[in-house]
């Protein structure tokens, strides 16, 4: 599938709610391979002073399902988690983030994607899998037509 050369920006320009939240910003977006970063600050953090767990599923969950949107856009189609399985792997308390994810599975109903959160010296910190439902154009969730909002 080929996506316009300046995707990345485009998906840059719309990250708001609770990617907007995290703070987080993507590096690169093609069809076949998402990488988005953010920096920890202590809205992410949990009690003990880890980065939070939510963080690490969120920003899996954000990336993936980015993944297959940008993939299913161009035929006026969405896409929206389903599954999310994270697994954390070692804890980290500050720095930067970086998820890369990759698909699984793109087929005409569904998408299996999967992520890697590293740290700023190339840690594994969590791995994830998302599969996603493909909305047709005009399909509704939560009683509403799925569409972007505020773009």
């Amino acid at each position: 599938m080929e996506l316009p050369e300046n995707v990345t920006e485009m998906v840059n320009a719309h990250i708001m709610g609770f990617d907007a939240t995290m703070g987080m910003r993507y590096l690169k977006v093609s069809a076949d391979e998402l990488i988005a970063e953010l920096t920890v600050g202590e809205q992410h953090h949990q009690p003990y002073g880890l980065v939070h767990g939510g963080v690490h599923a969120g920003l899996i969950e954000a990336v993936c399902s980015t993944g297959a949107a940008v993939n299913v856009m161009p035929e006026g189609k969405s896409a929206v988690g389903l599954d999310n399985m994270t697994s954390f792997l070692r804890a980290s308390r500050s720095g930067t983030l970086r998820c890369r994810a990759t698909p699984i599975h793109k087929g005409r109903r569904s998408h299996v994607w999967q992520a890697e959160v590293r740290d700023g010296e190339d840690r594994l910190l969590a791995t994830g899998r998302v599969r996603l439902m493909i909305l047709d154009a005009g399909a509704a969730a939560a009683g509403e037509t799925v569409e972007l909002q505020g773009g």
